[in-house]
Parts: C-alpha cells; structure tokens; sequence
C-alpha cells in the first residue's frame, strides 16, 4: 500500500511538474534543442513550430557594443522574452580582417555568455562593404572551422556565414561560397542551422528560388528597413516562401536603412503583422547606442550601460513590446 501511495504521489509531482517546466522554459534552448528546417518553417527538436525574435549588436569593434554584458542580456532575456541574439562581426571597417584575434575573443566572450543565459546566438560573417564574400573566403574558413570546432554539437549557435552580400550573384558567387563554408561547419557540427545571405543585400531572395543548396537546416536571409523596403519586398518573400525557400529576417530596422529620420511606427506595423501571420524568425537592428533612428537604446547611455526603460528610444519601447511573447 505504501509503494503504491509513493507511486501515486510521483505521479502527481510529475504531471505537475511538466507544465510548470514547459512555462518557463519554452522559449529557451534546454527545452527547444537543435532547431532544424521543415519545409519553410523552423521546428524545435520535438517538431514544434517555433519563431525567435531577438536584437543585433552593432559592429562588435565599435564601443556601442560596451552595453553587450551578461547582465544587460540577462535583462532581454527575462524582461523582454528574447530568445535569440545576433553577433555583428563585421568583416572589415575595422572588423575581423583588420584584427583577427581581437574580434574573435569578442565573439567568443559573447557566445558564452548567450549560452550561460540559455538562449540561442547567431554568429554573424558581417560581409558589407566587401561585397562579394568571396574576397575574404580563406578567412571566413578559418573563423568557422575553429567557431564550429570550439562549439561543435552546441544547438545554440547559429551560424549567418555573408551578411548582405551585394554586386555579385547568387549562382556564380554566392552559392559556391556557400557550399565551402557548409561544408567545413557541417564536419564539426553536423545539426546546427546555417544562414546564408542573399544578393542585393539579401534582397533578392527570388533568385535562390531554382538553385537552392542542397543541405538541409538551412535558412536564407531577409534583410529590410521598414521606411525604405515596403509591399513589394514582402511580395518577393511570399514569392520564396512559396516556392519552398525557408526564410529567416536576420536584420531589420524601424526606420530607413541609412539610420537617419526617424522611427516608422506604420510601416514597420506592417512587417511585424507580415511576419507573424508567416511565423518567420527576426532579429532586430540594433542593440546599441548609436546616433542613428534604429538604435535600441539612446546615444546618452554610455555614461551608464545598464539598460532601464528610461534609456529605451522609441524604437527600443517597440521592440520590447514585439519581442514579448503571447
């Protein structure tokens, strides 16, 4: 009798105890595990459908990613229900290229962090002014051999291998690249997600519609600022979206893509009501305080780098209230 009521009781701690553990922690890595591509749609490792919505650093050379701690990411995290962070590294303007060892020790410093605070991290390539990314190929394999080495089999790192590759195209240049650089992550850590950009700044997402890569758990990139890209960028999403084309908005704005005039409450509506009805991933631009429209938090911060709702730009209040989830 006694085993039985021990039996009974075990029961009970753990019907209750499930729910309990799924409400807090669904929206963090321990419960969702390696993600993977179904179709257009992201999955969990238990094949539930599943939408991130974090912020992006800014360039991570620059000192606007000084507010990038443990404790200010600990605060998006439980505050705003951010699951996902993205690592600007840019590749040059003072990025990787120029100071390999620097920049990679920032990275690193920031993916253990997102790891500690059991969230998912996109380890951005930032290609932007190098364009075609294959100019800087021999030091993309090198990062992401010892990136996808040093956190093989990892599931909250993802890996963004081009940013916004431009003046090139998807089957001659792109596509080529990012076949090596799959290839080379995919021996290290052979289910995690890979993003690969697109042409025109990752744009132009119709043009991989006949030539996708032939990997699986891949994720092509959207990029948008709400006040320049409008209705007919979000034709061309549908159009890929049909057509079997997962995709991922790795990097927008709520202003124009410049950074100048100011947030564009309207447009920016009309992306969010877009992307939800679609349930695509996003991560905004930026966690930072850059003088610019798009920046999260205002330019004043820096004298004192703990977030707190009175240092949130009008972009950064909405945000907030984007990324908490239903």
């Amino acid at each position: 009798m006694k085993k039985l009521l021990v039996l009974f009781l075990l029961i009970i701690a753990i019907t209750v105890s499930i729910p309990i553990f799924y409400r807090i922690n669904n929206n963090r890595v321990i419960y969702n595990g390696f993600l993977k591509v179904d179709g257009t749609k992201l999955k969990n490792r238990f094949g539930q459908e599943i939408q991130l919505k974090g912020v992006s650093s800014h360039g991570v050379q620059w000192e606007y990613t000084d507010i990038i701690t443990k404790e200010n990411l600990k605060y998006l995290r439980d505050e705003w229900d951010m699951n996902v962070f993205r690592i600007a590294m840019y590749t040059e303007e003072g990025g990787y290229i120029n100071d390999k060892e620097t920049n990679k020790q920032k990275v690193i410093s920031i993916i253990d962090i997102c790891i500690d605070l059991d969230i998912y991290v996109v380890v951005d390539w930032h290609n932007l002014k190098d364009g075609d990314p294959n100019k800087n190929k021999e030091a993309a394999r090198e990062f992401f051999e010892f990136i996808s080495e040093k956190y093989k089999n990892v599931p909250n790192v993802i890996y963004e291998i081009c940013n916004e590759p431009n003046g090139v195209l998807w089957t001659e240049h792109i596509k080529p690249y990012a076949n090596e650089i799959i290839e080379i992550i995919r021996k290290n850590t052979p289910k995690s997600l890979i993003i690969v950009g697109t042409p025109d700044y990752s744009k132009d997402i119709v043009s991989v519609v006949n030539s996708k890569l032939e990997y699986n758990n891949i994720l092509y990139a959207f990029h948008f600022y709400a006040s320049t890209h409008t209705e007919i960028y979000r034709q061309f999403i549908k159009y890929a979206l049909e057509n079997d084309v997962p995709v991922f908005v790795s990097e927008w704005g709520t202003g124009n893509y410049t950074g100048d005039g100011g947030f564009d409450y309207v447009n920016s509506e009309e992306w969010m009501k877009f992307l939800d009805e679609n349930n695509i991933s996003w991560i905004n631009w930026s966690f930072s305080y850059k003088d610019e429209s798009t920046a999260i938090v205002k330019p004043d911060i820096k004298d004192n780098i703990n977030i707190i709702e009175e240092n949130l730009t009008d972009s950064g209040k909405y945000i907030k209230n984007k990324m908490k989830k239903p």
